[in-house]
C-alpha cells in the first residue's frame, strides 16, 4: 500500500472513530435511522433462528440435510485404534424452524416487526419470552401486541423513554386530555367519551394528585364544567376554585352537591327523552348541555363512619355516587375517584361503585391486595403480576412519578404541576 493511500485510510478510520460517537451524541435520531437501525436489523435477522430456539419459540422440524459421517478406511481394523475418514450422505435430521419474521419498521423509539405464529402457539408464548428477546437484542424492552389470529407485533424500545420527559398536559378534542407519557414513548391520553369513569388508586405521595391536577389543567381551556369533592379541608382543589363550578369540602356539602348532580342527570334524561335521543351527544349542538367532570379526592373520607349520626349521610352519598356512575355516561357526567384503598372495608356501596369505573390507574401501593383490588376484576393475571413485582409496586424516591397503569400495562410518567388559576370558568 502506497504511503498516500495509507494516510488516507488512517485518516478515514480516525474520522470515523471521532465522528460516529459525536453523531450518536448530538444527533441521536438521525444516527438511529441512518446507522443504528440498519445494524440492529442485520443483527436481528442473523440471530433470529437461534434466539427463538433459545427462547422456546422455534419448533423442531424434520428436514433432509447433507451430513458428515465417519466411515472406516478400507483395510484391517484394529480394536485399539480405528482410522476413520469423513463421508457425506443425505439424511432426515431435526432442525429448529423459527417463526416467520416480517418487515422491520423503524421509529424514533426503536422498531416494530410482525411475526407469524407457528402451529400451536399463542401470543402469551411471546409475552413470556419478551424479556429474553430484549436481552438478546440489547434493547430496553420488548412488548407483544396481538392484532390478528396467527399474527403478533413485537415492539422493541431502545431506551427507557421515561428517563427524561418534559410534557405539559394538553387538550385536543372535547373531553380528551394528554396527561403524561407511557413507557412505550406514546402519549397517555384520557378520553372521557371512550372511558367515562376512572378509578385512581395509590398510596400517599404516589402521584394521585398529579393525575388529578393534570386532568384539571387539560380540561380547563375546554367548555367543560368541573366539580370537586375534597374532604381534606379543600387543600387539593382550593387553588382551582376560580375554575371549578362547585367544590364540596365537608360531608354536608357533598350531600348537597350529589343531589345537584342527580338533578342534572335527571333533567338531561328528560331532555333526551323529549327529543328522542339516547344520550346528549345525539342532540343538536344548540340543545346539548355542558359536560360535567367530577373529581373525588380521598373517597374514603366520604364513606367512613365515626358515629351513628353519620350513617344516614354516608348512605345518601353512596347512593348518589352510584346513581351518577350508572347514569352519568349517557348524560355527560363523568367521574374520577381517587383513594388509597377502595374496597368493601370502606362500607356498603363501594364495591358496586368500583364496578362502574372502567378506567383503572394503580400507582405505588403498600400491599399486593390493594393492587389486586384495583385491577383484579379487570385482568387478574395483570394484577397478580403487579402484586408480585416489586419493581412495579415500589417506586424509588428519585422517581416517584413512575407508577403502574391498569389499562395499558407498565409504567407511565405524570408531570408535577403547581396549582394555578386557569382563566376560563364554565358553569352548568
Amino acid at each position: 500500500m502506497s504511503h498516500p493511500l495509507l494516510v488516507l485510510v488512517l485518516g478515514a478510520l480516525a474520522a470515523a472513530a471521532v465522528g460516529v460517537p459525536a453523531w450518536a451524541r448530538y444527533a441521536p435520531v438521525s444516527f438511529w435511522f441512518g446507522l443504528g437501525f440498519p445494524l440492529k436489523a442485520i443483527r436481528v435477522r442473523l440471530t433470529w433462528a437461534h434466539v427463538t430456539a433459545s427462547c422456546g419459540l422455534a419448533q423442531q422440524r424434520v428436514r433432509w440435510r447433507w451430513t458428515l459421517d465417519a466411515v472406516p478406511i478400507a483395510g484391517t481394523l484394529k480394536r485399539s485404534s480405528v482410522v476413520l475418514a469423513p463421508g457425506r450422505r443425505m439424511r432426515r435430521v431435526a432442525v429448529p424452524d423459527p417463526p416467520g419474521l416480517g418487515f422491520m419498521g423503524p421509529n424514533r423509539m426503536g422498531w416494530s416487526v410482525r411475526v407469524k405464529l407457528r402451529d400451536g402457539q399463542v401470543p402469551d408464548n411471546y409475552a413470556r419470552a419478551a424479556e429474553q428477546l430484549a436481552h438478546a437484542w440489547r434493547v430496553h424492552a420488548v412488548r407483544v401486541i396481538a392484532t390478528a389470529p396467527g399474527r403478533v407485533w413485537l415492539l422493541a424500545t431502545r431506551t427507557d423513554p421515561l428517563t427524561d420527559v418534559r410534557v405539559v398536559p394538553q387538550a385536543a378534542e372535547l373531553l380528551t386530555v394528554r396527561v403524561g407519557m407511557l413507557e412505550t414513548g406514546q402519549p397517555w391520553v384520557i378520553d372521557f367519551r371512550t372511558v367515562p369513569h376512572w378509578l385512581n388508586a395509590g398510596a400517599t405521595q404516589s402521584g394521585k394528585s398529579n393525575l388529578a391536577n393534570a386532568v384539571i389543567a387539560g380540561l380547563a381551556p375546554q367548555p367543560v364544567a368541573l366539580a370537586g369533592f375534597d374532604l381534606k379541608g379543600g387543600v387539593e382543589f382550593t387553588p382551582y376554585t376560580a375554575r371549578l363550578s362547585a367544590l364540596a369540602t365537608t360531608r354536608a356539602e357533598s350531600c348537597r352537591l350529589l343531589d345537584d348532580l342527580t338533578r342534572i342527570v335527571t333533567a338531561r334524561m328528560d331532555l333526551c327523552r323529549a327529543y328522542g335521543a339516547r344520550d346528549i351527544w345525539r342532540l343538536r349542538e344548540a340543545l346539548r348541555p355542558v359536560p360535567v367532570v367530577v373529581l373525588v379526592d380521598e373517597v374514603a373520607e366520604l364513606f367512613l363512619i365515626a358515629d351513628k349520626t353519620e350513617k344516614d349521610q354516608v348512605a345518601r352519598i353512596a347512593t348518589g355516587l352510584l346513581r351518577v356512575a350508572q347514569l352519568g355516561r349517557a348524560f355527560g357526567v363523568y367521574l374520577i375517584i381517587c383513594g388509597q384503598r377502595i374496597g368493601s372495608d370502606l362500607g356498603p356501596g363501594v364495591t358496586a361503585l368500583r364496578a362502574k369505573l372502567s378506567g383503572r390507574v394503580c400507582h405505588r401501593v403498600n400491599d399486593p391486595e390493594t393492587a389486586t383490588m384495583t385491577l383484579g376484576d379487570l385482568d387478574r393475571p395483570r394484577s397478580k403480576l403487579l402484586a408480585q413485582s416489586r419493581r412495579l409496586l415500589q417506586v424509588s424516591r428519585s422517581s416517584p412519578e413512575l407508577t403502574a397503569l391498569g389499562i395499558a400495562p407498565g409504567r407511565f410518567w405524570l408531570p408535577t404541576l403547581k396549582p394555578s388559576t386557569p382563566p376560563l370558568r364554565t358553569r352548568t
